[in-house]
């Protein structure tokens, strides 16, 4: 037997509904704005590949991306962000672009360097351009701020990383796609055929112009910051030109007959909307494996 409704009971279940949908998504809003921008995550990955040299086994890379310091991101969170990375005690240390928000709008560019020149990875530091490093007039800016901080900017330029067996892997970096001159060709030029490669870019989508010129085996991006707002079934909500296709996590691309391994690391900070939803700030750490041939 079926139960009228009284149009009161009614009317007191339908606001019951909105008042629990306003608090849902009024608590949806603080915990994206005020709560996951500050989950920093630390992700660990192990790299196997038979053209990483025997004394490169268990050699600890540590990738960091989009500070975008000034929007949301402090000075007093990358001073806990660089503790975070000296725990992890890597060998080396990757960031791959956009340190500040926008650079010549902000007023305490001279505390970045000093903060940053703590980072410890005895096989150096480096470093390449985002979109943001170059935006606001902000080129010479970073470069400044990296230069002081003792990292090594590589625009469009290979380093050679060698142990004290000779043997060698390196370290490629090429300029932001959006807003500089990439030039991957060219970059890669230097290296031998026989060298594990790995390349950083900031925009994720130059793997597939990478892989079909062949020689790299890693590229590390960032740029996306993982779509920085996810929605269940809907996946990543924003995607930045040249982010479009590979936004978040590993991908592998073939097109030269030796595949790419692509990571795109979600990143620290937050640009244009101060929020994060399922895609919560990561620094990464890889451990290179030798694999027998």
């Amino acid at each position: 037997m079926k139960t009228k409704m009284s149009r009161r009971r009614f009317l007191k279940r339908g606001l019951g509904t909105f008042i629990t949908g306003i608090v849902a998504v009024c608590g949806g809003g603080f915990y994206a704005r005020e709560i996951e921008p500050k989950l920093l995550t630390v992700k660990k990955h192990t790299i196997s590949h038979p053209m990483i040299p025997n004394g490169f086994d268990g050699f600890k890379i540590l990738q960091f991306s989009d500070t975008h310091i000034g929007f949301q991101y402090d000075l007093s969170q990358l001073q806990e962000l660089v503790n975070k990375i000296n725990e992890q005690k890597p060998d080396m240390i990757l960031f791959t672009g956009d340190l500040m928000d926008t650079p010549n709008q902000y007023a305490d560019i001279h505390s970045i360097a000093p903060i940053l020149k703590n980072l410890e990875a005895p096989f150096g530091s480096f470093a390449i351009y985002g979109n943001h490093d170059h935006g606001g007039y902000g080129s010479d800016l970073y470069q400044n701020v990296m230069t002081e901080a003792g990292f090594t900017l590589l625009l469009n330029e290979a380093h050679q990383v060698s142990l004290l067996t000779n043997e060698s892997l390196y370290i490629a970096g090429i300029d932001d796609a959006m807003l500089g001159r990439p030039d991957i060709q060219a970059t890669l030029e230097s290296i031998p055929n026989e060298a594990y490669t790995i390349l950083l870019s900031h925009a994720p989508d130059l793997a597939d112009k990478a892989a079909s010129i062949g020689n790299v085996q890693l590229q590390l991006s960032g740029h996306s910051h993982g779509g920085q707002i996810q929605i269940p079934f809907l996946g990543a909500i924003i995607k930045p030109p040249f982010a479009k296709k590979y936004f978040e996590g590993f991908y592998q691309i073939d097109q030269a007959g030796d595949p790419l391994t692509l990571y795109v690391n979600r990143g620290l900070g937050t640009t244009r909307l101060p929020f994060r939803f399922l895609s919560p700030p990561e620094i990464t750490v890889f451990t290179l494996q030798t694999l027998q041939k």
